[in-house]
């Protein structure tokens, strides 16, 4: 099958399964894995080229409504017929149906089943771990300005969880929160996350936490629990989410959960 995937997470989805050499493109922003640096590259997730989408005859395009925008490419596959999937996962028992899904649509349900059962396995080990811990509440922080945060209807919640945390907003039945910087330092987070979205880790600037209104007073802050964290490994709705739970869980509860040894949870791609 020749396949094409036009966001990042999809993409990743693609590559446990084994699918990598079926890619004939790749939208501009996908990075991992390696081997797919020298495909072709059809736009930004949120304006694809879909001319030269069709051009490549694709068997299935991967599409996915998992970032707000992303309706145009979709409403552009349908009028032009050209054969596509949609997924729109908000949650890890959703990431773990797009995999099935995906085995099913090429052939790879065997293998689609041995990477469920991998995640599955793995989630569960967590959730043991988690239930011997006392939990730190976190904050999450997507964009500074305006302040955009995951709630309740979010993966990052239930990494939360099963890192021996919670997320200060997930009570509010939300995948997305827009709010403020007061609001944020009225819940006092034990932790302050920052997964900037498209944002490098080393352009992340913690130091201006310190001059946002009230903030100085967080324990967070005074105790140095601010950590920068890696945008793909926590906002984009893959399997790659258990190896942002494996490094934030060692962060939180070091002397109860396992080491972060960096490694794939579910298998080792390049």
């Amino acid at each position: 099958m020749r396949l094409i995937s036009i966001c990042p997470s999809n993409t990743e989805l693609v590559a446990y399964l084994n699918l990598t050499p079926n890619l004939v493109g790749v939208d501009d922003y996908s990075d991992w894995p390696k081997t797919i640096n020298d495909l072709p590259r059809l736009g930004p997730d949120l304006a694809i080229r879909i001319d030269e989408v069709e051009a490549l005859k694709p068997d299935l395009v991967l599409a996915s409504l998992s970032v707000p925008g992303m309706e145009r490419n979709v409403e552009q596959l349908q009028e032009r017929g050209i054969p596509h999937v949609v997924y729109n996962p908000n949650s890890l028992e959703d990431i773990k149906n797009n995999l099935l899904d995906l085995g099913k649509r090429t052939n790879k349900e065997e293998n689609a089943q041995k990477v469920v059962h991998k995640y599955e396995s793995f989630i569960h080990t967590y959730q043991e771990r988690a239930k011997l811990v006392e939990r730190r509440s976190l904050y999450w922080e997507w964009w500074p300005k305006p302040v955009f945060t995951p709630g309740g209807k979010n993966w990052l919640t239930e990494i939360s969880m099963l890192a021996g945390g919670e997320n200060i907003y997930h009570d509010v039945d939300k995948a997305s929160i827009q709010t403020d910087w007061s609001d944020v330092a009225q819940h006092k987070p034990d932790h302050i996350c920052l997964a900037w979205v498209g944002v490098q880790t080393d352009k992340v600037k913690p130091e201006l936490l310190w001059k946002r209104p009230d903030w100085p007073n967080l324990h967070a802050l005074q105790t140095n629990q601010v950590h920068i964290l890696e945008e793909p490994l926590y906002c984009r709705p893959s399997p790659r989410l258990l190896l942002g739970l494996k490094k934030l869980a060692a962060i939180l509860h070091p002397t109860v959960m396992p080491l972060d040894d960096e490694l794939d949870p579910l298998l080792e791609v390049d």
